[in-house]
């Protein structure tokens, strides 16, 4: 038993069906078009990761001045005023 129930031999005609119906120059592009869909979205998780990196490090760099982010947000709207 293959798949779900699925033989082998079964898998291999649905195989023929799909080619013949779409063709080969067509899954192709779709191949094609999926791994390029993968890959956008593989860096694009890879960009948040890296954008949560540094927000976390400037959270670090503000706490190392002995400040909390909202004694940081206070200064920083008394200075707009100013």
């Amino acid at each position: 038993m293959g798949l779900g129930g699925i033989s082998p031999i079964q898998l291999l005609i649905i195989f023929g069906i799909v080619i013949l119906i779409f063709g080969t120059a067509k899954l192709k592009n779709f191949g094609g078009d999926l791994g390029g869909a993968i890959k956008g979205f593989k860096k694009a998780m890879n960009d948040d990761e890296d954008t949560s990196e540094s927000s976390s490090g400037e959270a670090r760099q503000i706490e190392s001045d002995g400040k909390t982010d909202a004694e940081f947000s206070e200064q920083a709207e008394q200075e707009k005023q100013n």
